[in-house]
């Protein structure tokens, strides 16, 4: 199956979703390039940009996941 490259960018605000969030990103993990998470204090919140190598409905399906989680937003960028 063709695969795509894609940027996800998620924005954790509840700290309590972290743990299944990790959960949900370690049962992905073929398909992860690299992950870079940063805390940002002053607004109470995380900041994750993940690079995917997957199948576009694998890629969407790990969104949907993820966008399910209690204060956890998600966007995906597909490269061409």
């Amino acid at each position: 199956m063709e695969t795509r490259v894609a940027v996800m960018s998620i924005i954790v605000e509840n700290t309590k979703s972290i743990e299944a969030l990790n959960a949900t990103l370690h049962e992905y993990r073929d398909c992860v390039i690299g992950r870079m998470g940063l805390p940002y204090r002053p607004k109470n919140i995380n900041i994750i940009s993940i690079a995917l190598d997957a199948p576009q409905d694998v890629i969407s399906a790990l969104s949907g996941k993820i966008g399910n989680l209690d204060g956890v937003s998600v966007t995906i960028a597909f490269s061409k």
